[in-house]
């Protein structure tokens, strides 16, 4: 069976399709890419099927991821690579462009209250320490050794 034929498993006709979100979410983009590798044809004598579940491939969860990453952006050669990397954890940049992960533009980070004015911090680095005393930590308790 191809991906875009309609399945004539009994399951799939009762329950339909799985709809694809309208505002795609990062969680959706990586659920979708769980489903399509965990939900990878796996051959059988009697035709390919779903390696998670046994039903014909590919699955509800398996057409479902492949229609999320096409509306994220990915085409068949990219879903296919992801699927044969074998990895459902991979990560796909949101929002995803052909040449990885949009760039994004930051305006400096600054901290008021400071004796010169506001200065500006270095992304990623942490602002001057704030007037509130820090606390030291709890001591951990002491657990009684089985012996």
């Amino acid at each position: 069976m191809r991906i875009g034929e309609q399945s004539t498993d009994p399951i799939d006709q009762i329950l339909g399709e799985v709809p694809v979100p309208a505002p795609l979410t990062p969680e959706d983009v990586r659920l979708a890419v769980r489903a399509v590798v965990v939900h990878a044809a796996e051959e059988w004598p009697a035709g390919p099927l779903c390696r998670n579940d046994g039903a014909t491939y590919p699955c509800r969860l398996h057409r479902w991821g492949r229609r999320v990453l096409t509306r994220h952006g990915l085409n068949e050669r990219q879903i296919d690579a992801l699927v044969r990397h074998g990895n459902p954890f991979v990560h796909v940049p949101f929002p995803f462009t052909v040449t990885g992960a949009a760039p994004t533009t930051r305006a400096p980070r600054t901290t008021a209250g400071h004796p010169g004015g506001p200065r500006a911090v270095a992304p990623g680095a942490r602002p001057a320490a704030s007037a509130r005393p820090v606390v030291p930590p709890a001591t951990a308790p002491r657990w009684p050794r089985a012996s």
